[in-house]
């Protein structure tokens, strides 16, 4: 595993875009920092830019540096939740642009995931999370259902093809800043 996270670093330094596996599914993911390479996961899942993408953070820490204020429910959310929960954000900070949805948010997820985890701490920047598909197209169950197109389309393909994971995308909440919440999807 060691030596696909540096692999896979290293690609993520260089602006390009990888298959990787996550706590749900395979994902498409790049550098959440990098318009370009943002772009690149637009253009290659067919995606309209209005419709955002998740990223990933390593823990809370990663989190408050991306995000300029988090309801302190936020907290207590991420502590009682037993599956994968994306949670929508106001106001990101430091996050390339074309990644912040059109009301200024920006839906994240502290995944629980060996290999995400340390990638994660390793790279010290959120990545992109989306899953491995072309837009409208259902969302793979392995990564044997990951279309070529996909599979041709990334600089680079993780090599743990265990699909051991739970592949179902994860739960999405969106907490405003005021304290509203609403459950996008379950």
């Amino acid at each position: 595993m060691n030596e696909e996270i540096e692999k896979t670093l290293a690609q993520l330094q260089l602006g390009n875009t990888v298959l990787y596996p996550t706590d749900t599914v395979w994902g498409l993911g790049c550098d959440a920092t990098n318009p370009e390479a943002v772009q690149k996961i637009y253009n290659l899942k067919n995606r309209e830019e209005s419709k955002a993408l998740i990223c990933l953070v390593s823990d809370t820490r990663m989190l408050e540096r991306f995000i300029e204020e988090i309801p302190e429910i936020a907290y207590d959310l991420l502590e009682a939740v037993d599956k994968p929960t994306t949670i929508i954000y106001d106001n990101p900070v430091g996050i390339a642009k074309n990644l912040v949805a059109a009301d200024n948010t920006l839906a994240i997820r502290i995944p629980d995931d060996e290999f995400c985890q340390k990638l994660l701490r390793k790279f010290k920047r959120p990545i992109v999370s989306t899953s491995a598909n072309i837009s409208g197209q259902p969302t793979p169950k392995s990564f044997d259902e990951i279309s070529n197109d996909i599979k041709n389309g990334v600089d680079y393909i993780v090599n743990l093809k265990d699909d051991k994971k739970a592949a179902k995308p994860s739960t999405i909440i969106q907490l405003r800043s005021n304290g509203e919440i609403k459950i996008i999807r379950k």
